[in-house]
């Protein structure tokens, strides 16, 4: 009875500081759920006002393209220059100031305005949402061991697809009840609710960084963090790499579901504006499912030891190739039933290695060096948003119909993401990675030591 009542009470208390611990670890991904919702609602704003965009300001289809790629122009400068602020700075300060920054950037477009302001504010609000993708992650892989980081981000991320979903039908209906800048208003509106939760929910933490650790993960301690190699050696990895080829084939898909999509079943597929409102939502909603069973299944796959490199790579890759092909079918069949589920498929697959690939990375790299890692990865993938909504608008313009515009440009789009998926689930390797750094790492210290 008396080792039973000692046994009892000594692990009682740190279970419970556990369990809350967790519980308020949890928290803190909702609420980066919705800081990650809003980041693509007012993304999917402009996409969803397009038709009443270019009639009121008398611009075409290539300009509008030009306004879509304008939020990426400064989108990888943000993304590498304010993650290495952001290293210096607490989170509950980071995430705060960032939304704040994306407030002001929205509040000049709740009123009338011109073209010029309209592509300014885009820009800004690029460069401001750069980092906000490393700075979660970072955050889900400080608080959370391997095998519950794949399902906590992505939860993180599910609001890449709930922001849309959301943003599709309330903001549309606030589009066509009065104009496209009530959308902006009521997203900066949200956008102010959104930091004074924040601030009030999360850890009163100094605006400098500290370097204690806060998280669950802190408990039984970080197995990379004893690797000291240089930051600019982990860009030379093949991980890297691929972690590039995963997440640009992925923010492929995103940034043309964001500036095209409801275009494309208004334009392409003859849906009215009223019906594109709801049926947009689909891919939304389906990417939801899609991004948390693939968050399980790798998480599943880890702690049934299978390796890092099938349950991180070959999954992202194999997700990617289904939404390829799905898109590159599309094209070639006639409207209905049947091309709209593959519309919704080849849509919904996009978020999958921002989740599942980013928690290959964190397998492997010091969390010191998180943030900075995918600041960059994030930087090149940038790219694929400056370029793709772009060239579609050229392509629509300069085809007999905009139908034909659509299919030729979402053709190759569906390739490119085909041999992406494929080249970058192969080349991200975790295990091979890690092992490299320690290697390195070794080699560094024992060089030190003579």
């Amino acid at each position: 009875m008396t080792a039973t009542h000692v046994t009892t009470t000594g692990v009682g208390p740190r279970a419970t500081r556990s369990a809350k611990a967790s519980r308020y670890s949890w928290g803190i991904v909702l609420l980066l759920f919705l800081f990650f919702t809003l980041n693509f609602a007012d993304k999917a704003a402009v996409g969803l006002a397009s038709h009443q965009i270019r009639e009121s300001l008398g611009i075409s289809a290539g300009q509008y393209g030009l306004l879509s790629s304008a939020f990426f122009w400064l989108f990888a400068v943000g993304a590498v220059t304010l993650t290495a602020v952001l290293r210096k700075i607490s989170y509950t300060w980071g995430a705060g100031l960032l939304m704040i920054t994306w407030i002001a950037s929205m509040a000049p477009l709740a009123v009338q305005t011109s073209f010029g302001v309209l592509l300014a504010c885009r820009i800004a609000l690029g460069f401001f949402e750069g980092p906000a993708h490393a700075l979660c992650q970072s955050v889900v892989a400080d608080r959370f061991a391997p095998d519950k980081r794949a399902m906590a981000g992505a939860v993180v991320n599910a609001g890449s697809s709930v922001g849309p979903m959301i943003a599709a039908p309330v903001l549309t209906w606030v589009i066509l009840t009065w104009t496209w800048h009530a959308a902006f208003l009521v997203l900066v509106l949200v956008s102010a609710v959104w930091v004074i939760v924040w601030f009030g929910y999360t850890e009163k933490l100094p605006f400098r960084r500290s370097e204690r650790p806060t998280s669950e993960v802190s408990t039984v301690g970080d197995p990379h963090d004893d690797v000291s190699v240089p930051f600019l050696r982990l860009l030379t990895l093949q991980s890297f790499w691929g972690l590039v080829l995963l997440s640009f084939a992925g923010y492929l898909i995103s940034s043309l579901k964001v500036a095209w999509l409801p275009a494309y079943m208004n334009e392409g597929l003859g849906y009215s504006s009223g019906t594109v409102g709801l049926l947009v939502t689909l891919p939304y909603v389906v990417a939801v499912f899609v991004l948390i069973s693939a968050g399980i299944l790798s998480g599943r796959l880890i702690r049934r030891g299978v390796r890092s490199r099938v349950a991180r790579g070959y999954l992202t890759g194999a997700y990617l190739v289904l939404g390829g092909v799905s898109m590159m079918i599309f094209t070639q069949i006639p409207s209905g039933a049947g091309q709209l589920v593959l519309v919704i498929i080849a849509f919904a697959v996009n978020s999958v290695p921002f989740s599942v690939a980013f928690a290959g990375a964190s397998d492997f790299l010091p969390a010191r060096q998180r943030v900075a890692f995918f600041g960059c990865i994030i930087a090149a993938y940038s790219v694929a948003g400056i370029v793709a909504p772009y060239l579609l608008g050229l392509i629509i313009d300069r085809a007999p119909t905009a139908a034909q515009g659509y299919s030729t440009g979402f053709l190759f789009v569906g390739a490119v993401v085909c041999v992406m998926g494929v080249a970058g689930g192969y080349m991200l390797n975790p295990e091979k990675s890690r092992a490299a750094l320690q290697q390195l790492s070794a080699t560094n210290s024992a060089r030190k030591d003579r």
